[in-house]
C-alpha cells in the first residue's frame, strides 16, 4: 500500500487521545492525511497533536468536544466549526470514541450507565455523522467507519448497555450504507479490532494476558485501507480485523 494513500485527504478521528484513536489517526497522517484530533481531554489532544507535527506530517487540527453531554445543537456548532477550519473540506470519519463502564449482572446496571453508553457508542456517531454529512457528500471520495465490538454481534451475559449500544452502531451503519447507496463516492462500514492492547480493552478484558492481545499499530494500517479510495464500493459491511 502506497505511503501517500490519504493525501489532500482531510479526517476526523474521534477519541483521538489514546488507544486505539490515536494510533489510527497518527496511521492516517503518516499516510498524508489532514487530521482532526478530537477528544474530551486537551492535554492528551495536545501531546497526540505535537508527535504528529514532530514525526513530519501534514500538520493536523485539534478539538476538544465532550460528546457524553452535547446536543443536537452543539453537534451542529461543531460540524460549522470543522467547515471553518478546513474550508468545508471533509473526507471521512473513524468513528473511535468509545464509552464502557463494567461487567455486571442486569440487576446491577443503571438507566444511567445504559444511556451514558448510548450516547457516545451510538448517538454521537448519528448526531456527528448528520452534521458533517453535507461535507462529506461534497467530497469526492468519502468514507465513514464505526468501530464495532464482538460483542454487538453475540449477545452475552454481563454486556447489558455496551453491547446493546454497539449492535445499534452496526444498525446504524447499515442504514447509512443503504441510503448512501445512490452516491458512488460515499460509503460507510464496521471495523471490529477484536483484541488489542488499548486502555478499553484492557478494562474489559482483565483477565487477558498483554501477549494474548494484538498491538493497535497492528490494525492501524486497515483502517488507512478502508479510508482510502481503495476501499471504494465496499460499504455496509462489517469487518473483523
Amino acid at each position: 500500500m502506497s505511503q501517500q494513500v490519504l493525501e489532500n485527504k482531510t479526517i476526523l478521528v474521534t477519541g483521538a487521545s489514546q488507544g486505539l484513536g490515536e494510533e489510527v489517526a497518527k496511521a492516517c497522517a503518516k499516510a498524508g492525511a489532514t487530521v482532526i484530533l478530537m477528544a474530551r481531554s486537551q492535554k492528551k489532544l495536545e501531546k497526540v497533536y505535537d508527535e504528529i507535527v514532530r514525526s513530519g506530517c501534514p500538520e493536523p487540527f485539534a478539538i476538544c468536544f465532550d460528546m457524553i453531554s452535547a446536543e443536537e445543537k452543539e453537534f451542529e456548532q461543531l460540524a460549522q466549526t470543522i467547515a471553518e477550519a478546513t474550508g468545508g473540506k471533509l473526507d471521512g470519519i473513524i468513528h473511535s470514541a468509545s464509552y464502557f463502564y463494567a461487567l455486571s449482572p442486569l440487576d446491577f446496571q443503571t438507566v444511567g450507565e445504559w444511556v451514558n453508553q448510548y450516547r457516545i457508542n451510538t448517538v454521537a456517531p448519528m448526531a456527528l455523522t448528520r452534521a458533517t454529512l453535507p461535507m462529506l457528500k461534497a467530497s469526492p471520495d468519502a468514507s465513514v467507519i464505526f468501530v464495532g465490538e464482538t460483542h454487538g454481534e453475540k449477545p452475552q451475559a454481563y454486556w447489558g448497555g455496551f453491547g446493546a449500544s454497539k449492535a445499534a452502531l452496526n444498525y446504524l451503519c447499515k442504514v447509512a450504507a443503504d441510503e448512501w447507496e445512490r452516491f458512488e463516492h460515499l460509503r460507510a462500514n464496521v471495523l471490529v479490532p477484536g483484541s488489542i492492547n488499548s486502555p478499553q480493552r484492557i478494562k474489559s478484558h482483565p483477565g487477558e494476558a498483554a501477549e494474548e492481545r494484538k498491538d493497535v499499530a497492528e490494525v492501524a494500517p486497515q483502517f488507512v485501507w478502508w479510508m482510502s479510495e481503495q476501499s471504494r464500493g465496499r460499504s455496509g459491511e462489517i469487518v473483523y480485523l
